[in-house]
């Protein structure tokens, strides 16, 4: 989705679409295709085995094999897809909100994060959960009749925990 404009001297220049409008398009349908969404943003994503014990992920900068941001995301291979899928969007979060701070790399871990306070984890959670769960996509499908959590959920590809902290109900 990329905007034209036209100048006073008659040239047309394409606007590249922002991460926002990125995002928005995969949000019409569930699941949301996230690794679709950092492709088009210029990140590469892999599966990787070889991640320190209690690390599900990683973004780090990648001049030679990242995407056209120079960036790819690593996610371990062993997690369960809805594991992957958040953290993904999770390191996604972090390069549209932090990527000032992106430098050798950052690994992502319930005890850990190189460098950046629980702000800005909370942050990058938040985002995440947004770009999966979508309140817009949610009460779609409930008006299609998905009227469980565990549907919900299954639709979505998220974890029942994630969603019910996304709807705010106890988990």
């Amino acid at each position: 989705m990329t905007a034209t404009l036209e100048n006073p001297s008659r040239t047309k220049v394409l606007v590249p679409p922002t991460p926002g409008e990125v995002i928005a398009k995969y949000q019409v349908a569930a699941p949301v295709d996230v690794v679709s969404i950092a492709q088009e943003i210029g990140i590469r994503v892999w599966e990787m085995r070889r991640l320190p014990e209690g690390v599900s992920g990683q973004i780090w900068r990648d001049p030679i094999n990242g995407g056209t941001s120079g960036f790819s995301i690593g996610v371990r291979a062993a997690e369960p897809l809805v594991r992957k899928r958040f953290t993904v969007a999770h390191e996604l979060a972090h390069y549209i909100l932090h990527r000032n701070k992106l430098d050798s790399g950052l690994f992502e871990d319930v005890m850990y994060r190189g460098g950046l306070s629980s702000r800005e984890e909370t942050q990058a959670n938040q985002m995440a959960a947004d770009i999966l769960m979508p309140f817009k996509l949610i009460s779609n499908l409930m008006d299609e009749g998905e009227n469980t959590l565990e549907g919900l959920a299954q639709r979505l590809q998220v974890s029942l925990p994630a969603l019910k902290i996304r709807l705010q109900l106890p988990v």
